[in-house]
């Protein structure tokens, strides 16, 4: 027998959230697991309870009181809208959604945790963001729109629950872009892309964590319960330029405002939603120090940045007869160079630096 614990995880329905719900009641510390989304997961639950139903609706708050609930795990703030629609319902999931959430928390005697997956997204990416993030660091550059407003918005609905309820831990994971063999998110479909644009003059910092390693974090956030905000990421940085060499895929240095334009094409072939937040990373890129991580959190990831981006790139296939098609598009966007030849696409290779 556990201790008790009823642990409510939303977001079930996407893969991330349906194995660490798995994971988390195989636990012997835990003694249920509810799952909670709109639309059922596609894959097998294991002994997850799951509830259909939405948390932009009151009706949350019942499902907690019912299901005895004392901790919640809040996995649903997502950067892509899926099949539930377009930017407006997104926001609307992740936002409303976080608001009618904390809403039924604040309400509920029962509830003594929350762990909120959120995102390094939240300290945007612009030309003057210092060498690495901490967190109590804000953005250089508020952001005016998209999922970097939704994050920021989460995070702050996130610290008013914290000091309404003193009495309940409150864990905010900052984690860095999650990549591995499961995930579906606007960074990975651009390096599943079979040529791969960049922005001319500039080679970004990247860190990634390895969807092992979320599931890890947030089953030790859960059962060790420190409260605070914690950076997540992998060990180490990588240049995309690095990152690109270890692909060995096809690149096409453009312009920023060329690079804007085939990002309408990527978007419109659902090929790949280069949306202005993910095209200020692919240009500043960002960096976070994870040093709170490992002396207050006390968590090790596994994987480093570079170890999660290469087992990644391992699962990705081999290119698609799509390239043609890519590369036409691209090369209707590649402006001359100075000396009036055409640009030219070229094959990443060679050492890595």
């Amino acid at each position: 027998m556990g201790t008790g614990r009823t642990v409510l995880v939303t977001g079930v329905s996407r893969d991330l959230g349906r194995t660490f719900a798995r994971t988390l009641a195989n636990d012997p510390g835990v003694d249920r697991v509810v799952g909670v989304d709109v639309v059922p997961p596609r894959g097998d639950l294991g002994d997850v309870t799951f509830v259909r139903a939405d948390i932009r609706n009151p009706v949350i708050a019942k499902v907690i009181a019912k299901e005895d609930v004392d901790t919640v795990v809040h996995m649903s703030v997502i950067a892509t809208p899926g099949s539930a629609g377009a930017r407006g319902t997104m926001k609307e999931l992740n936002v409303i959604g976080t608001m009618q959430l904390l809403a039924a928390c604040q309400k509920s005697e029962q509830v003594r945790q929350l762990v909120v997956k959120s995102s390094t997204t939240a300290y945007g990416a612009s030309s003057r963001d210092p060498a690495m993030f901490t967190e109590d660091m804000e953005p250089r550059r508020p952001p005016r729109s998209g999922y970097a407003k939704d994050v920021n918005e989460v995070e702050r609905y996130v610290r008013g629950f914290a000091r309404r309820r003193p009495d309940a831990t409150v864990t905010l994971l900052r984690c860095a872009n999650v990549i591995g063999p499961r995930v579906v998110s606007p960074l990975a479909s651009y390096f599943r892309l079979p040529v791969i644009p960049t922005v001319l003059g500039f080679d970004p910092r990247l860190q990634f964590l390895h969807e092992t390693d979320l599931n890890r974090v947030l089953r030790h956030a859960v059962l060790s319960n420190v409260p605070g905000t914690f950076n997540i990421a992998g060990d180490g940085l990588l240049m995309l330029s690095q990152a690109l060499r270890r692909m060995g895929r096809t690149s096409v240095p453009l312009p920023g405002p060329a690079f804007g334009g085939v990002g309408g094409i990527l978007k419109s072939a659902r090929m790949a939603d280069l949306s202005p937040e993910l095209v200020a990373f692919l240009t500043y890129g960002r960096g976070v120090d994870t040093t709170r991580m490992r002396t207050e959190l006390g968590f090790e990831p596994t994987y480093s940045t570079a170890a999660a981006f290469a087992e990644f790139v391992a699962t990705i296939p081999p290119g698609s007869r799509r390239t043609d098609r890519v590369l036409g598009a691209l090369a209707d966007h590649l402006p001359p160079v100075d000396d009036d030849r055409p640009a030219q696409l070229t094959v990443a290779g060679g050492k890595d630096g």
